[in-house]
């Protein structure tokens, strides 16, 4: 429509109109005229207004729901990484744990011995140089550490150092094929060497052919001239098995090693050898062999048949 005058007088005439209604409406009340066009307007309009509220609540809510998955996402994610946080903790409180008995083991032994020792932790296995059964730890040369120091844990001998850095050092572990240490067995003292195997238990030659030995006997380092590289006394393990005698001068028996060197952690170099030889004593105690069973004796006569005179009953004793 164009900007007219008639046109500028038409929408102020539509405009009076309707005002005019609206007075007539308000002043009739529940009487009003306008009901029936009211009622008619509403049931032509009332199935367009469903129609449109069927369209338009989906969508709603739909948008409502997205906003409240939103809101339950962010709480579920909120409660994941808490839980998250709290297993990493506990795992890490336990791994702490764990760590701190080791230490305490390692500390006893190193106390039963009489042994000083640098505390290290292992932080690489293996070396670059062939296919040698190492560990790296984290000390060196600045914490005292020399090559061909004994090196243990709480359960026993370890390996001894080969190679030594600033803070730094290379442990060869008690299972390479290169390694030998001589040890002494358990009360007989027998004397014998010890080589490793590998995963395998360790091999031990005993310099007595004859020497007398079973399976649970147990072996401790002999020791070194200069306790270097192997002090006196450290537990190295148990036998296993006893091979049969072939008449030769020596005799050989394996042994499984008390160490456990897919797992280790917590070691101790031995700078200090101890003053005297601790032969036996860092072993750990064996367990008390359980008491024989008492063997059952004649069951006590009851006391009514012990006073009862031979020949007599009950019914004569008055």
């Amino acid at each position: 429509m164009r900007d007219t005058r008639e046109s500028r007088l038409l929408l102020v005439l539509l405009v009076a109109i309707a005002f005019a209604l609206i007075t007539v409406d308000i002043r009739g009340g529940e009487d009003s005229p306008l009901d029936g066009a009211r009622e008619t307007a509403a049931s032509v309009l009332g199935p367009v207004e469903e129609g449109v509220a069927g369209v338009v609540d989906p969508v709603g809510n739909a948008i409502a729901a997205v906003r409240d998955s939103d809101e339950r996402h962010d709480r579920i994610s909120d409660l994941e990484r808490e839980n998250a946080e709290l297993k990493q903790r506990l795992g890490s409180d336990e791994r702490n744990r764990a760590r701190a008995a080791e230490f305490d083991r390692l500390m006893a032994t190193a106390g039963r011995g009489q042994y000083g020792i640098t505390g290290a932790e292992v932080i690489a296995i293996g070396s670059t140089q062939g296919f040698s059964w190492t560990v790296t730890i984290d000390v060196g040369s600045k914490d005292g550490i020399r090559r061909d120091m004994t090196v243990i844990n709480g359960d026993g001998l370890v390996g001894r150092v080969t190679t030594v850095g600033r803070s730094t050092a290379t442990v060869l572990l008690a299972t390479d094929p290169d390694f030998t240490v001589g040890t002494r067995m358990e009360k007989s003292g027998e004397i014998g060497f010890a080589n490793g195997q590998g995963d395998g238990p360790l091999r031990v030659q005993l310099l007595n052919g004859k020497a007398k030995v079973k399976k649970g006997d147990r072996l401790v380092t002999f020791g070194s001239r200069g306790d270097r590289p192997f002090v006196p006394g450290v537990p190295v393990g148990e036998i296993v098995r006893v091979d049969t005698l072939d008449g030769g001068l020596t005799r050989t028996v394996q042994v499984r090693p008390y160490v456990g060197f897919t797992k280790l952690d917590i070691v101790g170099v031995v700078t200090r050898p101890p003053r005297d030889n601790p032969r036996d004593s860092v072993l750990p105690p064996r367990p008390a062999d359980p008491a024989p069973a008492r063997k059952a004796g004649p069951k006590p006569k009851k006391a009514t048949d012990a006073a009862t005179p031979p020949g007599r009953n009950a019914a004569t004793r008055s």
